[in-house]
């Protein structure tokens, strides 16, 4: 499949449909609604085709869509990286689940009715990255929302059939949409080589690190601590996960320092056994590297600086592994059982919820740090 050709975002750019959206408008349903950024660093609504499955495919009514950070990293800075650029209106959104509502000739694996999230990176399925399952590494990827793509922050998606997961009645679109930042953090979990009883850091209390909260904790890993420069992150943490362990970071503090108060939360001055990094933050990464021993995994999910300073020498002499993460693959099926048979409850981390219409204010309130959002969601009625 030409996914590239398929999506190209000039289809929807020079639809004689597609307009800029300004103000609230009143809901309704036979428009497709989406909501993107643009290289002036502008977000707002726009009104986009809507799209007919053709073979392989389907049309899913985007029923919940989550915010995530690099949604806001992609509207305010405009870039991510060298290569994924805004050049134009783009739409947002990559966390999503729905209802399926057309399906393409040929598809088996789903019907009209079916209950799904969708899984955003497409990959072409043909590359040697694709063959033995690595298809995050795929160079000919459609991911949903990075530049030059639309998201899935939109009424109506049109989406490969294959690349759709059904959910069961018991998960509810919420928890549907956050299957893709769990999917994240299992993959996080997976190449770290975290093991039942490890000792663990956690550095960032925001939906990625609360996430993998849950994921490390059902895990088995033991202790956990959780650092963060918000209280009120970590005291929300507590209730996900009453066990875990909290380091309030102050800024003063030195990579040192912070290392030593989390050395002295876990109870281990001789170092932690594994570290998920995930706020990217250069002196948060140090701080990972001097809390954990000999031997150990320091594992970089979170996106920050292109270049970074690191205590080479200290992760030398102490043979500290350093590992990153490029998005996932193979996971979200294992995250549907996961959020199924109740190893992990997502429900809490859903604190604000938006109508389609609202998504505007629902990016604004995502970037102010005073409103106390955990994960903004957009939501569109049935």
């Amino acid at each position: 499949m030409n996914y590239p050709t398929q999506f190209d975002p000039k289809l929807v750019l020079n639809d004689p449909i597609f307009k800029i959206i300004e103000g609230v408008p009143e809901r309704d349903p036979s428009v497709n609604l989406a909501c993107a950024y643009n290289q002036h660093k502008q977000i707002h609504l726009i009104q986009k085709p809507r799209p007919q499955a053709g073979p392989g495919q389907v049309v899913v009514h985007i029923r919940a869509t989550g915010i995530c950070g690099s949604d806001c990293h992609f509207w305010k800075h405009g870039r991510i990286g060298e290569s994924m650029v805004v050049r134009d209106e783009c739409g947002a959104g990559h966390e999503s689940a729905g209802q399926v509502i057309e399906v393409g000739e040929g598809v088996t694996n789903v019907k009209v009715g079916d209950r799904v999230a969708v899984e955003a990176g497409i990959p072409c399925g043909q590359c040697e990255f694709c063959r033995v399952g690595r298809y995050n590494a795929c160079p000919e990827v459609v991911f949903f929302s990075t530049p030059p793509y639309h998201g899935t922050l939109t009424r109506y998606h049109l989406h490969p059939a294959t690349w759709v997961h059904k959910i069961p009645d018991s998960v509810t679109y919420e928890e549907g949409s956050v299957m893709e930042p769990l999917a994240v953090a299992l993959a996080g979990i997976e190449r770290s080589g975290l093991r039942l009883g490890d000792p663990l850091l956690i550095a960032g209390a925001g939906p990625i690190g609360l996430v993998s909260l849950l994921a490390a904790h059902a895990a088995g890993a033991t202790p956990i601590v959780l650092t963060d420069l918000s209280e009120h992150r970590l005291n929300f943490a507590k209730t996900l996960v009453p066990s875990v362990r909290t380091v309030l970071i102050e800024r003063s503090w030195t990579p040192q320092e912070i290392a030593q108060k989390i050395k002295e939360a876990a109870g281990l001055l001789g170092g932690l056994s594994c570290a998920l990094e995930c706020t990217g933050v250069e002196s948060s990464v140090q701080a990972a590297v001097y809390s954990v021993k000999f031997g150990s995994t320091v594992f970089v999910i979170g996106v920050g600086k292109d270049f970074q300073s690191l205590p080479i020498m200290h992760m030398s002499t102490n043979e500290i592994d350093l590992k990153l993460q490029y998005r996932y693959s193979n996971q979200y099926p294992k995250a549907i059982r996961l959020v199924e048979s109740k190893l992990i409850n997502l429900k809490p981390l859903v604190t604000h919820r938006f109508t389609l219409e609202n998504a505007v204010e629902a990016f604004e309130t995502a970037v102010d740090i005073s409103r106390g959002a955990i994960k903004c969601q957009i939501q569109d009625e049935a």
